[in-house]
């Protein structure tokens, strides 16, 4: 029997949980460059590339070598700015949680694989290792309601604030955006924040100190974290 939400069903305009951890529970995150590196392949993946600049510096006969070759790499790379949009993130040690938003019908399979071989390749080089890096293909369970919605957002950002108390800046998540601290032009919060009235932030902050978790989001998160 297929573990729980390793079948997929893809559809357009759907809101996702994706996440996945470590094999054998892990580590996959062992220090603060580990979190960097996975956020920055994120925001490469996000943002619009400009490909126009990228060809004209790289034409540009001042461009260094090593400068060539980093715009030949980032030519290469995917691109899902159009086709996925970020809602909400948490990174945990051992495993990782991701709200998204598709466009595209097929655009979570190889923006997910595409990040988790990089990130792959990124940790087993730097840790002298190999194999796989997580303990399965990853998860993804398609949000059916918004209420659901709102609770998974919700269940997502106390991960963080469940290991590292108040502490924002020390457990990477989203939910800085969230409460107006920080503003990242690839990650969209504004997807949550407009089902709140007018003082957003404070309002969702106010949604997080509810206790419990309701039970309509059992099917769409992690197991025994």
């Amino acid at each position: 029997m297929p573990s729980k939400n390793s079948v997929k069903e893809y559809v357009t305009t759907g809101y996702y949980h994706i996440y996945n951890r470590g094999v054998e529970k892990r580590l996959i995150f062992q220090d603060q460059q580990d979190y960097g590196v996975f956020l920055s392949y994120l925001k490469t993946y996000l943002l619009p590339a400009n490909k126009d600049l990228l060809m004209e510096q790289l034409g540009n006969q001042s461009t260094s070598p090593y400068e060539k070759d980093r715009i030949r790499k980032l030519l290469r790379l995917n691109n899902f700015a159009t086709d996925i949009i970020l809602v909400a993130y948490c990174l945990m040690p051992n495993h990782f949680h991701i709200l998204i938003k598709q466009n595209n019908q097929s655009a979570i399979d190889p923006f997910m694989n595409s990040l988790g071989t990089r990130y792959t390749m990124y940790f087993n080089s730097k840790y002298k290792r190999v194999g796989p890096l997580y303990q399965d293909v990853y998860k993804a369970v398609l949000v059916k309601t918004d209420e659901q919605l709102l609770h998974l957002s919700r269940y997502i950002h106390k991960q963080a604030l469940i290991l590292q108390g108040d502490a924002l800046q020390n457990q990477p998540s989203s939910y800085p955006e969230y409460c107006g601290l920080r503003n990242t032009t690839w990650i969209h919060p504004e997807e949550i924040l407009n089902f709140f009235p007018k003082t957003q932030h404070k309002s969702y902050i106010q949604f997080m100190a509810l206790e419990e978790i309701p039970q309509i989001t059992s099917n769409l998160i992690i197991e025994d974290d």
